[in-house]
């Protein structure tokens, strides 16, 4: 690249929108995350049998998928810094509902707030961390990605010392959701009011380009749901390193308790460490090769884990189906986000919606292949996807390339 080609470096404004959608994301990560740490303290207070639980969390998910698909179009039509900001104190707020609940429909209600906090605010950051990757004019989505896992951390690193002490969960849960709203006021003062100018869209996939009917009509239908249905694939792959990576450390290979919660903590340290890593991985061979090299690596990784009668292989196995999928998933939102910079909230409701059912689909498809087989191979299914994933990475190629390179077929004709 020669300077000339090189973006213009951020401004200021942007420079703080960067600071703090790395904010929100990390807001969403710890209050979701201080959420799961005391599931039970919240289950025994409320009386809820397990069964009952997993409805309830099923409301959960509805809840944000619903809301996901409001906060989106909302997003581009109010914009993004409205949404975000207010998302981030509805999800902050909401937090304090199941420390309160006392009986099952008092948690349901609960979980219907928090669900809508937390899918409004996925779809509306997102799409403002596409403008802000826009106005770079390089590959910065990943990074955000990440620090919702740091967020997560945080979460477990603070709330399990509070439940050791028996902190009353209500306590708790309000102390965040002050801390939250306060830090959802403050970091939306630095989110874009306006678009920043447009960098060459890089992560808009080929299928946004021009159809060639002369109208400069794009196919954003199709290319959307090539986007959603690779999103839902490889998230559904990642549903299924949270729930039963533990578990097949624990009943296949037969390790201890302590042992088999290895397998999640190296998954969840190689994603987060692979998303710090992947904008950069992104910007040196472009989001086709992370998805290609990205998914392929993932599905080695659990093939190994499934594979291996020895932990040590089990866990390494792991560590590289983490490492496999960290960049992948931000390469969608990405190139959702481009292919219509009009309405980019809507098209990261679709996507971001459709994975966040294969984020909840996949431990319950899993858990049904139990039934008839291994739980190490009904590991086959995700490995599946992973290679499809790795097949399909064709979506994400530029649509500047592709009119370069028809340019240069046109030329080389006439020649």
């Amino acid at each position: 690249m020669s300077r000339t080609d090189r973006p213009a470096p951020p401004t200021a404004a942007l420079r703080r929108a960067r600071l703090a959608t790395f904010a929100f994301f990390g807001l969403n990560g710890f209050v979701l995350g201080m959420w799961i740490v005391h599931i039970p303290v919240i289950e025994e207070r409320t009386g809820v049998s397990h069964s009952t639980l997993g409805a309830l969390l099923l409301v959960l998910g509805g809840a944000a998928l619903a809301s996901m698909q409001v906060a989106g179009p909302l997003s581009d039509r109010l914009g993004h810094r409205t949404v975000v900001t207010g998302a981030g104190i509805l999800i902050s707020a909401a937090v304090i509902a199941p420390g309160l609940a006392t009986g099952p429909w008092a948690l349901a209600a609960a979980l219907v707030a928090l669900g809508l906090g937390n899918g409004g605010l996925d779809v509306a950051m997102n799409a403002h961390a596409v403008e802000v990757e826009r106005g770079y004019g390089r590959p910065v989505m990943s990074a955000f990605h990440a620090v919702f896992s740091v967020g997560s951390v945080a979460a477990a690193a603070v709330g399990a010392p509070l439940l050791a002490h028996q902190v009353a969960p209500g306590a708790t849960l309000t102390v965040v959701a002050v801390v939250g709203i306060v830090a959802a006021c403050l970091a939306g003062r630095g989110l874009l009011a306006e678009l920043p100018p447009q960098q060459e869209a890089a992560g808009a996939p080929a299928d946004a380009a021009d159809t060639g009917s002369g109208t400069g009509r794009r196919p954003l239908g199709r290319a959307l749901w090539l986007l959603g249905a690779l999103t839902f694939a490889l998230m559904l792959c990642e549903g299924v390193a949270y729930d039963w990576s533990t578990l097949h450390l624990r009943d296949v290979l037969d390790a201890s308790v302590g042992t088999a919660a290895l397998a999640y903590g190296a998954f969840s340290v190689a994603m987060t460490g692979g998303r710090f890593a992947a904008d950069r991985v992104s910007a040196l061979l472009g989001p086709v090769r992370v998805v290609r090299y990205g998914a392929a690596l993932a599905a080695v990784g659990l093939a190994t884990a499934a594979a291996s009668p020895w932990i040590a292989g089990a866990l390494a196995g792991w560590t590289l189906f983490g490492i496999g999928l960290s960049g992948c998933v931000p390469q969608f939102f990405t190139a959702a986000g481009n292919l219509d910079p009009n309405a980019s909230g809507a098209a990261i409701a679709k996507v971001g919606g459709l994975g966040y059912l294969g984020l909840l689909a996949g431990p319950a498809v899993i858990g049904a292949l139990t039934h008839w087989m291994p739980l190490n191979a009904a590991f086959v299914l995700p490995v599946v996807l992973c290679v499809v994933g790795a097949a399909s990475a064709r979506v994400l190629r530029p649509a500047a390339a592709r009119s370069q390179a028809a340019v240069a077929v046109e030329s080389s004709a006439e020649a």
